[in-house]
């Protein structure tokens, strides 16, 4: 029976040791992993001379799917095989027609379908003929608490280390945009220093514009240790500098973490290891902050909190609020969570 669920790395795993499959169909919310795998085809399977005639690619916008498949029945020209890429395939109608083909396909072929921000129904005959001879890929958009592991793992494959508060500072600060945050882990590794292996919070600050001292993730441990000087002072530094720390952002961040401070009170057991697979962190250190905050704040005052960032959100966006500057929202709600 054909694997049902693939993940990038298994397919790139696969693709390198040389095997390959007459379809790949990617799709899903997540672009990155799309591009990783599609771009990866592109540019490895074929020789540079090779790609002059075998390699094809297409926009769903400016083709149709009999296009698509009369590209695929082609033969390769001097050259094993060929490479069909079809980009914005979300735009091509009558994609099920694609199944006909898939019934047998050319074995010289590999045919790369492009389908971001939607998902096939594999319910349906184009799905089922799809896995039966290629892999159907669902690229999904990574939670917030998944980013630490991405950021670490994606600089590991490049030899690189990163210390665990400038973990932290990229993934508030970026966020899940994968293909904005590699870039960003681009731009630091480019700028290490030659005998320099390991990202540090002051590289950060320097190439990438995050202060290392006034930041989400300083003010989210400010407020874990109650440290009402220091969260004030952080907001000051948010309300001079607006555009580096816009109010959207924050607010969001704070919402992630005490909705995850919420369900950390459910976990069997109330330490790192219990709450990380409660929350579905892949490592323990990423469960310190919310045992620590566990000490400060109980149930009843995190559901309270959780409410206030609503209301803040609300204000923000100009509802039953006509003079309050983003500042002082943060500032007013800061005091609430605190006290």
């Amino acid at each position: 029976m054909a694997k049902q669920e693939w993940t990038s790395d298994e397919i790139l795993k696969e693709l390198k040791s040389g095997k390959f499959r007459p379809v790949y169909y990617l799709m899903g919310e997540e672009p990155y992993f799309i591009d990783q795998i599609s771009d990866y085809i592109t540019d490895n399977i074929l020789t540079e001379t090779e790609k002059e005639f075998n390699l094809t690619v297409v926009y769903g916008m400016d083709t149709d799917i009999g296009t698509v498949i009369n590209a695929a029945k082609r033969y390769p020209m001097m050259s094993e095989r060929q490479v069909v890429v079809v980009k914005e395939a979300q735009s091509i109608r009558n994609m099920e027609e694609l199944a006909f083909y898939l019934q047998k396909p050319l074995e010289s072929t590999i045919l790369v379908i492009c389908h971001k921000h939607g998902t096939l129904d594999r319910r349906k005959k184009l799905a089922v003929e799809i896995e039966k001879c290629g892999i159907l890929f669902e690229s999904k958009k990574i939670k917030d608490a998944q980013l630490p592991s991405f950021i670490s793992l994606y600089l590991k494959q490049r030899s690189v280390d990163i210390e665990p508060k400038a973990v932290a500072m990229l993934a508030d600060f970026v966020g899940s945009d994968l293909s904005r945050l590699t870039g960003e882990l681009d731009k630091l590794i480019i700028t290490l220093p030659k005998s320099q292996t390991r990202i540090t919070p002051d590289q950060i600050e320097k190439n990438i514009g995050i202060s290392k001292d006034y930041n989400n993730f300083e003010l989210r441990s400010a407020l874990i240790a109650k440290d009402i000087l220091k969260a004030n002072q952080i907001i000051k530094y948010f309300e001079e500098n607006p555009k580096t720390n816009p109010i959207q952002m924050t607010l969001s961040l704070l919402f992630s973490f005490f909705s995850n401070l919420m369900l950390a009170y459910y976990a069997p057991e109330k330490n790192e290891q219990g709450i990380a697979n409660m929350l579905g962190l892949r490592n323990t250190w990423q469960a310190r902050d919310y045992v620590a905050a566990m000490y400060k704040y109980n149930g009843v005052k995190t559901m309270q909190i959780i409410g206030e960032i609503r209301y803040a959100d609300a204000k923000s966006k100009g509802v039953d609020n006509s003079s309050l500057t983003d500042g002082e929202i943060l500032r007013e709600l800061v005091f609430k969570i605190l006290h």
